[in-house]
């Protein structure tokens, strides 16, 4: 059993990548192997609507671009499970995730009203997301909005329900000093985040059980 998390985040040691790895962390105490692929420093594109895909003298579920991101895709049609890994950039994922969904979802996707997806088998997911702003404020922005539509695609083409863990008012800087960040209070961030995100660590790693149970139950 495979359980894979993918980075979206360019900061290869920060709030996302920590509670990537504690998810995997949990993951392998029950019993999976794991990996985690960083998105940034890969050189690739997002989708180019060539609908090789779609052809019906093609092979379904294969993106025609070869390029870094060629590799990922077989791997996450191998996995068990996947941990999905993004901070929150103007109340979305990243762009370098999203073009990953791009590529990876489209293409075992197909427009047959008979068939949803062409993956062949169901895939448990979880997405982990980490933000600047509070609890509060994301039920009053367009966050939670602007996440479901790749959060339903996910579901439709994985065919499981994704778990959710959102982390919030995360730390951004090690020294606000040192930043444009009037906005923020440095002791309050600092305060929430050691009040807080050890909680939030220990909720990924539960997430990488559940997860590792979730694929155990298809199987």
């Amino acid at each position: 059993m495979k359980v894979i998390a993918i980075n979206g985040s360019p900061r290869p040691n920060k709030n996302t990548v920590q509670l990537l790895n504690q998810a995997l962390m949990g993951a392998q105490a029950a019993g999976a192997e794991t990996k985690i692929i960083s998105l940034y420093p890969l050189q690739y594109r997002g989708c180019v609507s060539c609908f090789y895909c779609k052809r019906k003298d093609k092979e379904h579920g294969t993106c025609i671009i070869k390029d870094d991101l060629t590799p990922v895709i077989e791997e996450l049609k191998q996995a068990d499970a996947i941990i999905w890994g993004s901070p929150i950039y103007f109340y979305n994922i990243t762009s370098a995730l999203q073009a990953l969904f791009e590529r990876f979802l489209f293409s075992n996707y197909i427009y047959n009203k008979d068939v949803p997806s062409v993956l062949g088998k169901q895939i448990p997911s979880a997405f982990i997301y980490t933000m600047n702003v509070t609890e509060e404020q994301s039920f009053k922005t367009p966050l939670r909005e602007s996440l479901k539509p790749i959060e339903a695609a996910v579901e439709r083409i994985l065919g499981v329900e994704p778990i959710k863990h959102y982390v919030y008012n995360t730390l951004q800087f090690d020294d606000y000093s040192k930043f444009e960040s009037s906005i923020f209070s440095e002791s309050d961030k600092k305060s929430y985040h050691e009040a807080t995100f050890e909680k939030s660590l220990n909720e990924a790693y539960q997430i990488g059980q559940q997860l590792v149970a979730a694929t155990g139950k298809l199987q």
